[in-house]
């Protein structure tokens, strides 16, 4: 403030000093002509000598309203030494704080206006169709509301959109980055409350059932957490490639609590016993797991294909990668790396470890249940498997939205191999035959046989296909 008073009342002078310079000039050249002339420059002259009148006063109020509010500005003005910046550093940072606080604001305001309009949308789309059912008006909305999710802090935290440090990014298309939460979370407000109930920086709470509960409901993706994972106690070293392959790994290695069982020999023992458990025999690794997708190449062509025969339908090394659809402890996986194909295992945790156990052989698992859009990008894998998961106790509309979804991320040419799907009789013919014809692959291998572990009057069948994904379309 100081400075440019002082700069302002230099400029007045100089203007003082020009302008009375040139008027005396004028003056006296003026002095020798009439009368009416000097007369003339005294009429021109008087209203600069008002202007420069009133400049010197404000010039003057001016310094002495900095001095006066101001006290110290006159003597930092030539301050030479160093400063301490501190002071400017906190306010900078307080600056910085308080507009991202504005963003968030911004950003909160713009998702409000973007829900009312959605809103406004849906109910002026339901009123122009008379209010009359629709396709899918069986199923719920999920138009949510603020007050819809839950109130947990680290909830709250972690879904507030989060605004990117350099601004808005061209290839992203945004100027924040927003964590995703499945929306059926909405149906399990208070199990997912429960879930976000923890100290940030500790040990997260020992709930894999209730993690498993939300999944299964379509709590997908579950939302990150900022705790640490339980360990195993006494963990121990994963046995090395290939022994890992067909070794059962130490109890240790495994945190039991969430399962009935507590060692790998009693989930081995069920076998025994006339319970039902989902893949009641898979972490006995010596008996018939031993067994499964073994032989050679002309093993038979029965439901039960080997696979070396399947291999065998394209040319050598073509098959690389690929993805088992609820792999069970992953004997399909270790059985394809055993031929150098990388096999992605999906499978959930069914009152047995089964994705501790899969990676313990040495093999990738892959937490994810069946309602999931497949994390792949489009024509991306080699070969799709599914043995018992895709068949008649999935819903007709997911099993169709599965079917497309498995054609996307299949390459051209690549494999889908339907292994022992299950349904009954007439349901074969009349539905699900339709539904995989409809794809247009071409049948490399299709068997229908018998299916007679729970009796025959049941006439129930299994169909094993192995279908390759046309070229072009």
């Amino acid at each position: 403030m100081f400075f440019f008073s002082f700069l302002f009342s230099i400029l007045s002078t100089a203007v003082c000093y020009t302008l009375e310079s040139s008027f005396v000039s004028e003056e006296a050249a003026m002095s020798s002509e009439s009368p009416k002339s000097v007369d003339g420059v005294k009429s021109r002259i008087a209203p600069y000598g008002l202007w420069l009148l009133i400049a010197l006063v404000a010039t003057n109020l001016l310094t002495l309203y900095t001095f006066a509010i101001h006290p110290a500005s006159g003597s930092e003005l030539f301050y030479s030494g160093s400063r301490d910046t501190s002071h400017s550093v906190a306010k900078l940072n307080e600056a910085l704080d308080n507009l991202e606080v504005t963003q968030r604001e911004l950003l909160r305001v713009k998702q409000e206006l973007s829900e009312s309009l959605s809103l406004l949308d849906a109910l002026s789309r339901g009123k122009a169709a008379g209010d009359r059912p629709r396709d899918g008006d069986d199923c719920q909305c999920f138009i949510s509301k603020k007050d819809d999710f839950p109130r947990a802090d680290e909830f709250q935290k972690l879904v507030t959109p989060q605004m990117l440090p350099l601004g808005f990014s061209s290839q992203l298309k945004t100027d924040a980055l927003t964590s995703p939460v499945g929306h059926a979370c909405l149906m399990h407000k208070e199990d997912l409350e429960e879930y976000m109930q923890y100290k940030a920086g500790e040990l997260c709470p020992d709930d894999e059932s209730l993690t498993q509960k939300l999944l299964t409901g379509g709590c997908e993706p579950l939302p990150r957490r900022r705790c640490f994972a339980r360990l195993p106690a006494g963990y121990k070293e994963p046995f090395p490639v290939p022994k890992s392959f067909w070794t059962s790994p130490p109890d240790e290695n495994i945190i039991w609590t969430a399962y009935t069982c507590k060692s790998f020999e009693c989930l081995n023992a069920r076998k025994k016993k006339r319970i039902f458990a989902d893949c009641l025999d898979c972490f006995d690794l010596e008996g018939r797991e031993s067994e499964r997708w073994a032989g050679s190449a002309t093993a038979g062509g029965g439901l039960d294909l080997s696979i070396e025969e399947v291999l065998s339908f394209k040319p050598g090394g073509s098959i690389r990668i690929g993805l088992d659809i609820g792999g069970g402890s992953g004997t399909f996986a270790v059985r394809m790396r055993e031929h150098n194909v990388t096999i992605v295992t999906t499978t959930l945790n069914f009152d047995g470890p089964f994705n501790s156990f899969i990676s313990l052989r040495g093999v990738i698992p892959l937490y994810l249940t069946v309602s999931q859009r497949f994390p792949f990008f489009d024509n991306t894998l080699d070969i799709v498997h599914s043995m018992h998961v895709l068949s008649n106790w999935i819903p007709l509309g997911m099993l169709d939205f599965i079917l497309f979804d498995i054609d996307r991320i299949l390459r051209p040419g690549g494999i889908l191999w339907l292994d022992h799907f299950f349904c009954i009789e007439n349901q074969l013919n009349e539905v699900y035959i339709p539904m995989i014809e409809r794809l247009g692959y071409k049948k490399l291998r299709w068997t229908v046989g018998k299916k007679l572990d729970r009796g025959p009057e049941l006439m129930e069948r299994y169909l094993t296909a192995v279908l390759e994904k046309p070229f072009t379309r």
